[in-house]
């Protein structure tokens, strides 16, 4: 058995490829527009880990999707936490759970499909902004 993907419906293509792709830093792998059932499936992956995917659905009819709260959430490990989470913030991402431990942080795609960011290896030390900033929302 091999892991392939994970699939989160989304409400906005452009928006979400902004979030997933400029913003969080996935390239898309594949893409496939499929006419006769009217969607768009866009295949994503971080740099050098192609395996590992996530499948962006679009209806192209309008649909009205739950929070994505009981999908649970997607995870990264990421090689500074502390930097990805400035440049998502400088982007417009509102970062959720703060990396007040070095370690991990929350964000949400446009969707509301909850992201969690691991720093790879040892915890990060401490350090503010980060340290003194309160949680936002849920996540």
């Amino acid at each position: 058995m091999k892991y392939l993907h994970t699939m989160v419906r989304v409400t906005d293509i452009d928006a979400s490829l902004d979030f997933y792709c400029n913003k969080l830093g996935l390239k898309e792998v594949g893409r496939n527009d499929v006419p006769a059932g009217r969607f768009t499936l866009v295949f994503l992956a971080a740099p050098g880990d192609e395996e590992a995917q996530v499948e962006l659905t679009y209806n192209w009819d309008p649909e009205e999707y739950d929070e994505g709260r009981n999908f649970g959430h997607l995870a990264y490990a990421v090689d500074d936490i502390y930097a990805i989470c400035d440049s998502l913030m400088k982007a417009g991402v509102t970062i959720n759970r703060p990396p007040r431990d070095g370690r991990m942080a929350f964000v949400r795609s446009p969707d509301n499909i909850s992201i969690e960011l691991l720093q790879r290896g040892k915890a990060l030390e401490p350090a503010e902004p980060w340290v003194s900033m309160e949680n936002i929302g849920h996540w």
